[in-house]
């Protein structure tokens, strides 16, 4: 097998194992979901909308009958939803082997959360934040747990404005959505300095989708929307995939068995918006330690949520 041509074959077998994937009632959340499904995982569907899972649920259960699907409630906007679906979660699972962080916003006007962050700051990355802390007993438990950041590689063009983060002076779209994926970059690298500190074998990884047609196109002004479906229909095959092609970064990252803590994955074609997924670069501002442990802090005073870590990193 070449670094470039990865298919789902070649994720390792998923009986025995649960998976949590957030966000999973459509686009590349619920193809990731399927994806575990069918390498025979028991997958719960952690979503805001009951309905549009329990429609998510039957579409996976047609396509991979016998599939173990789970439903439970989450809105990761909300710090109080997360923490009830923790506890959800952790009354139903001792061991959770793959946490799949995959629910996401961007936002086109400045929007507060439930608890007042910034809309987008708040959903893609504190939520998240909150809800893997709140569930890495659970993930330390097994024997190979893997916690799955879903990224973007626009975090390249991000930058943590320590004194502003929650934009109430320079609030963009394109600030927001950006500022929020580096911060989880971020936190994927941090996370994973710390469970190597503790002799952990669980791994933090990050991937991205590319140019996948999801909701977030959907989120777009109209003028945009209609760009995309009208006027280039005809092009957006060079560029972009559909969601069952933009889960493959996720599903690598959550199966391979090569794949190592720190890793981020994206598709490997053109433009990094297309093709099968390898590894990727990640943006040197995600590197910064001590921007990654000031951010950690920040974001554990700003949830409520410690990790149960008894040794952190030098």
């Amino acid at each position: 097998m070449s670094a470039t041509d990865w298919t789902l074959e070649q994720g390792s077998p998923q009986y025995g194992r649960t998976a949590v994937v957030t966000g999973a009632n459509t686009g590349v959340g619920l193809e990731v979901a399927r994806g575990l499904a069918t390498l025979g995982a028991t997958v719960v569907l952690a979503c805001r909308n009951g309905d549009a899972a329990a429609a998510a649920r039957d579409d996976i259960l047609r396509t991979v009958p016998g599939a173990r699907i789970d439903v439970v409630a989450l809105d990761v906007a909300d710090l109080a939803s997360v923490r009830a679906c923790a506890e959800e979660l952790r009354a139903g699972y001792p061991v959770i082997d793959v946490l799949v962080n995959n629910a996401g916003v961007m936002h086109q006007s400045r929007q507060l959360t439930a608890d007042g962050f910034e809309g987008d700051f708040g959903t893609n990355f504190l939520g998240p934040f909150a809800l893997t802390g709140l569930l890495l007993d659970r993930v330390l438990a097994s024997p190979a747990g893997r916690i799955v950041a879903v990224n973007s590689k626009t975090s390249r063009g991000g930058r943590i404005a320590f004194d502003d983060l929650q934009l109430e002076k320079s609030f963009t779209p394109a600030v927001a959505y950006t500022q929020s994926k580096l911060a989880q970059l971020m936190a994927v690298f941090e996370l994973q300095r710390r469970l190597e500190a503790l002799g952990s074998t669980a791994i933090s990884l990050a991937a991205h989708p590319g140019g996948t047609r999801t909701g977030i196109l959907r989120e777009q002004p109209r003028s945009v929307r209609w760009v995309f479906n009208r006027r280039f229909r005809h092009l957006t095959g060079w560029f972009t995939q559909d969601p069952t092609g933009g889960a493959l970064p996720m599903l690598r990252a959550a199966t391979d068995p090569a794949a190592t803590g720190g890793q981020f994955y994206g598709p490997g074609g053109r433009f990094e918006q297309i093709g099968p997924p390898v590894l990727v670069r990640a943006a040197g501002r995600a590197q910064d330690i001590e921007a990654q442990q000031r951010l950690w802090k920040i974001a554990e005073d700003l949830t409520g949520v410690t990790y149960p870590m008894t040794r952190e990193p030098s």
